[in-house]
């Protein structure tokens, strides 16, 4: 008999054990069984073609149309096209110099094609896909293998097809020694679940729709419960370590701060800056997520914050993801701030503190000054990067952390710098994101963070327009592109162009959080970099090549601009390699009118502020996740004057790419783009983007239409855990957090 934690290769043998390992990652008849079908096909259905993938591994029961052969024009040999539909839409299967394949894949004849998605002249194609055929003259073992009502599509890679994953979990399922049921059974029958094994079963080798809406109820929950739990047993360790109070003190240097606001704050601003203040004069340590579309002042509420602690006589940190960013807050900060910042200074206030710098790229005599400034107290407010974690970095009196776009940032450098308040206590700390998250996120990835909302945008924001520019049928709008930016050059503004890489090197792509679906599941083949030049220059494209190219790159295009459609104009490059020093002066020349045309990566995505930049070119804005692509076109219409976010892109219409690019030149609501944001992720890849790359543990459960259960799972660990902490009467239940949630993911969600 077989055990869940027993490796795959006894049972399988080494050739397919091996296969499921390098390709999926799946090692133990666990791992198998917890690689769920993606879907199902139905006999009789067929799968539906539409919205299909560039670059997406797939596999689609489809009905052979039309096959025809024809020699290849730049290479011997011959094609075999062959046409596959599902009655509405129709795919090309490609097979290079394999001729023999006519005689098995006859008009009319049903099967599962599985292959990758690419496109070659505008359509989407299958290149060599591997198949099996379900009618005519086939094994009976494969009549037998696919004789269920319904057929399960599992995520699959390339050599290894859905088909061959189900023939693997049919020969574990056959032996396998079914375990014990860590839910008890009062929590089954209060929830009407039904039993692992026969969930494990179910979900694999479903009898018919309702075996499978009762396995994936009980995974579900599984995950929901093992991530509640873990989230339980960590609010109530924390909370013996309690925060040093920070009333706010009256005629200090936020009461002269907010005297000398040229605006009036928003209803927004003033409600969550007076939960905050309750918060910062209590002992519980504030945890508390900010969030707000972009421009909505959520550095005001921010820096009121900070300057209240700094009353009570003790420091903020604001922790920036970029060496730009970092000091574009410092010089924001000191500006607002104006003589409050020059503490020590000739013509400072006398209740000014000092705004403290700190990057790990300073010169050594500004780094010392700035970690000087830090361990007296005299700067009452610190700003860096993630050199403020490191251990030569010595806080006078750390009260608050202010984390400024929390997803950018690491688990262990954020942890690192909340230890930094002293011996047992931490400091408050403010999280911030101009990326709205909905609540059964917050609930799940951010744990015990209480949320506040800034959805109110401050007056004197500019309307901002958008647009696809598809360059792959309309070669002629990228033309027009460059000629808006000419224009609004000409009427005294400034522009962005932002590219995914940097250059010089194809791996070197600075996209920082695009999704896995967005960076390795939307580009085709088409122009190449020679395209920003013209508009009308197509990578030269083999017929028996699918891959697409490299993305553009900033080093590239830049030049590319320069010797061509924006000739004349003075052109600036930002990017993550140059050095501190050299990002910094291109920054204060674009901030100055000195650069017309800014060509960077993802450098700009958050926090820089030049409110005469007017127009923003987005290259291959496929390749950006929708958050991204909202954060970016921030940066423009920050002034007087109308913003204009123009996305480039090749995705071929009607695929997911194009569609989600759509639905960001649709609306301007951060809010309804976190929704669709989170539906067009696969499911489980909220706690993998945030684990750092390790493989999440949520395959089932979705985080944006499970909301019930995820507060049932929510209220029952919380129960669990105030009467059974260790979980030491709950085994079953402390074996499935194990399985589910590992120490690293434990670790994960208890620090964010």
């Amino acid at each position: 008999m077989t055990a869940l934690d027993d490796p795959l290769e006894p049972v399988l043998g080494a050739k397919s054990a091996t296969a499921l390992e390098s390709a999926l990652g799946l090692s133990t008849v666990g791992d198998l069984l917890r690689h769920y079908p993606r879907r199902y096909a139905e006999r009789g259905e067929l799968t539906d073609i539409a919205g299909l993938e560039v670059d997406e591994h797939v596999t689609v029961l489809a009905k052979v149309q039309r096959v025809s052969k024809r020699r290849m024009r730049n290479r011997p040999g011959s094609i075999l096209e062959v046409r596959i539909t599902d009655g509405k839409h129709d795919l090309t299967c490609a097979f290079f110099n394999q001729a023999w394949r006519e005689r098995e894949l006859l008009p009319e004849r049903r099967g599962l094609f599985a292959g990758k998605v690419t496109a070659f002249r505008g359509q989407l194609q299958l290149s060599h896909p591997e198949y099996q055929l379900l009618e005519g003259d086939v094994d009976q073992a494969v009549v037998e293998e696919f004789a269920a009502a319904l057929l399960p599509v599992y995520p699959s890679a390339q050599g290894l097809p859905s088909w061959s994953i189900a023939r693997c979990v049919r020969q574990v399922l056959d032996i396998w020694d079914e375990p014990s049921d860590p839910l008890p059974d009062e929590l089954r029958q209060r929830f009407s679940l039904a039993g692992l094994p026969d969930a494990l079963r179910w979900i694999h080798r479903p009898d018919g729709w309702p075996a499978v809406q009762a396995a994936r109820q009980r995974l579900k929950w599984d995950e929901a419960l093992a991530v509640q739990l873990t989230l339980a047993q960590r609010r109530k360790l924390s909370g013996a370590r309690p925060a040093r109070p920070n009333p706010r003190r009256a005629g200090g240097i936020l009461d002269a701060f907010d005297q000398r606001l040229p605006f009036a704050l928003t209803d927004g601003q003033r409600a969550v800056g007076e939960d905050i203040a309750a918060e910062l004069a209590g002992e519980h340590p504030m945890n508390r997520l900010l969030q707000g579309e972009v421009g909505s002042g959520k550095t005001v509420v921010a820096l009121r914050a900070m300057l209240q602690v700094v009353d009570a006589g003790r420091q903020a940190a604001m922790l920036a993801p970029t060496e730009v960013l970092a000091a574009q807050h410092a010089r924001s900060l000191r500006e607002m701030l104006g003589d409050l910042a020059q503490g020590g200074e000739l013509g400072g206030s006398e209740l000014a503190t000092r705004v403290a710098l700190l990057t790990g790229s300073m010169p050594a005599a500004q780094r010392k000054q700035a970690l000087l400034d830090v361990a007296s107290g005299a700067a009452g407010i610190v700003v860096g990067t993630h050199a403020l974690i490191q251990d030569r970095v010595s806080f006078a009196e750390l009260g608050l952390v202010v984390v400024d776009e929390q997803h950018r940032f690491g688990v262990e450098q954020r942890d690192a710098l909340r230890t930094r308040a002293g011996e047992d206590v931490s400091p408050h700390v403010l999280v911030m994101t101009a990326t709205p998250i909905p609540r059964t996120v917050a609930m799940t990835v951010y744990g015990d963070l209480e949320v506040s909302a800034l959805r109110e945008m401050p007056a004197g924001r500019s309307p901002i327009s958008t647009s696809v520019v598809p360059v792959a049928e309309k070669p002629a709008w990228l033309d027009r592109a460059w000629q808006r930016i000419r224009e609004e050059v000409a009427a005294g503004h400034q522009a962005y162009v932002v590219c995914p890489r940097i250059g010089d090197d194809d791996s070197d792509v600075d996209v920082a959080d695009a999704d896995t679906d967005d960076t390795a599941g939307s580009a085709r083949r088409g122009k190449s970099a020679k395209g920003a030049k013209s508009g009308k220059k197509a990578a030269k494209s083999s017929e028996s090549d699918g891959d697409r190219r490299p993305p553009l790159a900033v080093t590239e295009v830049a030049a590319l601009l320069a010797e061509g459609p924006l000739a004349g104009l003075r052109i600036g490059v930002l990017h993550g390699r140059l050095p501190a020093d050299d990002k910094d002066a291109v920054m204060r020349a674009f901030a100055a009118g000195e650069v017309d045309v800014l060509v960077a990566t993802t450098v700009v995505e958050v926090g820089v502020n030049v409110p005469n930049a007017t127009v923003m070119a987005i290259m291959d804005a496929e390749r950006f996740g929708v958050s991204q692509l909202h954060q970016l076109r921030g940066r423009v219409g920050r002034g007087s004057a109308p913003g204009l976010c123009l996305l480039v892109s090749e995705a071929p219409a009607g695929t997911a790419s194009r569609e989600r690019l759509d639905a960001v030149a649709s609306t301007l609501d951060g809010f309804e783009l976190a929704r669709l944001d989170l539906e067009l992720r696969r499911e489980g890849d909220i706690l993998g983007e945030a684990q750092s790359g390790r493989k999440s543990g949520l395959k089932m459960l979705s985080l944006l239409r499970d909301e019930d259960v995820i507060a049932e799972a929510r209220q029952t660990a919380q129960q669990v855990v105030e009467s059974d902490p260790e979980l030491t009467r709950h085994q079953g239940l402390a074996a499935m957090v194990a399985e589910l949630v590992d120490e690293d993911r434990a670790e994960y969600l208890e620090k964010t």
